[in-house]
């Protein structure tokens, strides 16, 4: 059997168009800011606690942010110099605010003092875990889900197969791509200690067929390093949503998890390409997450991969690439499929944000729907989307949970679908809002 296996598709999704104007823009490190904004919440789970007071003095990769909670990670300093105190900021998918941590940078970039290991054979599972989550790792796809807890399966949970999902399906993102092109090196020793921690059976790496130099990259990689026997990499289709967890396990085992449930229920572990270089950088390096590749695109001047400290504005990355386009812009954090709209320039990158997309505004009028059935034919996840927006409209929330409102992962393929321009993809953030709010 060779490395790189068989295409596959997906019934479902939509095919839109790439736009990814950053592809063969090589990765650059964007300048590091005077100041520092870090939120103490940058993943699901816990948030942090504070551990450093004003006017103390830190290097970069100091702990500033800590929970005894098992879902949570901890925070780190990005930037050396003087902390200045605390603040509030709003936290993008939820609307809730959160404290966050001030540093004001003292041109130095000081780092603290990290050890690795030179071999993973000299260490336990159970240890590099604890470095995984020591690091303050969380999944980089955008989910933000602390990677310790992913890789601490019940015992009860067989984990016969890891995915590497390198597919960055969502349209104008780049940076999982450049990550692959430019660290494949890192990327597959992150996959090995990923592979030593949960012993699967069987390891793929998708990715999709617009990227075909990624393929032969990490091919080629594969076999000068001599994981052909057991790493193989699987093309897909390009389609909209592929790189969805339960999408792309469905395409790629035909194993489907069922309602309610997670990959681990069908032997499934799934990391994002990103998150298995950080995990290199922590076991091999000892060095905790303090930065990621950040792609900056849409209607700029010049489109950049950015490796980009958490707590940076991101208005200094849209003025590092030369700026707007256009005067009535719309900021985006994410990709016009799935990503928030940012009112606040000032907001600063964290460790979900894997593009800040640049577009022209655009007002659209919602009309009725006209029960066409699109978005039900388009849903990656089997539900029904006119239905969630015609219980939200009537307050009647406990239906959209009857209905299994939890599963939606906000792909937006519905949205896009509609004929009648419903923002359904709202709704359905409200809904589950509320349903929060009762819990």
């Amino acid at each position: 059997m060779g490395v790189v296996l068989k295409k596959k598709s997906s019934k479902h999704g939509i095919k839109v168009k790439h736009h990814k104007l950053s592809k063969d823009i090589p990765i650059e490190t964007a300048r590091i800011p005077e100041k520092v904004v870090i939120p103490l919440q940058q993943h699901i789970g816990a948030p942090c606690k504070v551990t450093v007071k004003r006017g103390e003095k830190v290097k970069v990769g100091d702990k500033i942010g800590e929970s005894d909670a098992f879902v949570s990670a901890p925070i780190h300093a990005t930037v050396s110099g003087e902390i200045k105190g605390m603040t509030k900021v709003i936290n993008p998918p939820t609307g809730m605010p959160v404290d966050a941590v001030i540093i004001e940078s003292d041109g130095k970039d000081k780092w603290g003092k990290f050890e690795g290991v030179d071999n993973i054979e000299d260490i336990s599972a159970e240890d590099i875990v604890k470095m995984i989550r020591n690091a303050g790792i969380v999944g980089l796809g955008g989910a933000t889900f602390p990677t310790h807890v992913k890789l601490s399966p019940p015992k009860d949970k067989v984990i016969d197969t890891v995915i590497l999902n390198g597919c960055e399906c969502e349209p104008y993102i780049t940076s999982d791509h450049r990550v692959m092109l430019e660290y494949g090196r890192e990327v597959l020793l992150g996959l090995s200690v990923i592979s030593k921690i949960l012993s699967p059976e069987n390891v793929y790496i998708a990715i999709e067929d617009n990227k075909m130099d990624a393929i032969e990259k990490m091919e080629d990689l594969i076999l000068e390093m001599g994981f052909e026997k057991e790493f193989r990499i699987v093309p897909l289709c390009s389609k909209y949503p592929m790189g969805g967890e339960k999408t792309l396990i469905k395409t790629v085992l035909n194993r489907e998890v069922p309602i309610g449930g997670l990959p681990l229920d069908v032997g499934v572990v799934v990391q994002n390409v990103a998150t298995a270089k950080a995990i290199h950088d922590a076991v091999f390096y000892g060095k905790p997450l303090v930065e990621r590749v950040v792609t900056v695109t849409g209607d700029i001047k010049s489109p950049k991969n950015l490796l980009t400290r958490f707590g940076t504005p991101i208005k200094s990355l849209i003025e590092y690439a030369n700026g707007y386009e256009i005067d009535d812009m719309e900021v985006i954090l994410g990709g016009p499929m799935m990503g928030i709209s940012q009112f606040d320039m000032n907001f600063p990158v964290t460790k979900g944000t894997n593009s800040i997309l640049v577009k022209r505004a655009r007002k659209v009028n919602e009309g009725e729907c006209i029960r066409c059935g699109r978005c039900v034919n388009t849903c990656p996840m089997n539900l029904l989307p006119t239905m969630f927006v015609k219980y939200v409209k009537r307050g009647m929330y406990e239906m959209c949970k009857e209905i299994f409102v939890d599963d939606c992962m906000e792909c937006g393929s519905c949205a896009y679908m509609c004929p009648a321009n419903i923002p359904i993809v709202q709704y359905i953030k409200i809904a589950k809002s509320e349903l929060r709010k009762r819990r």
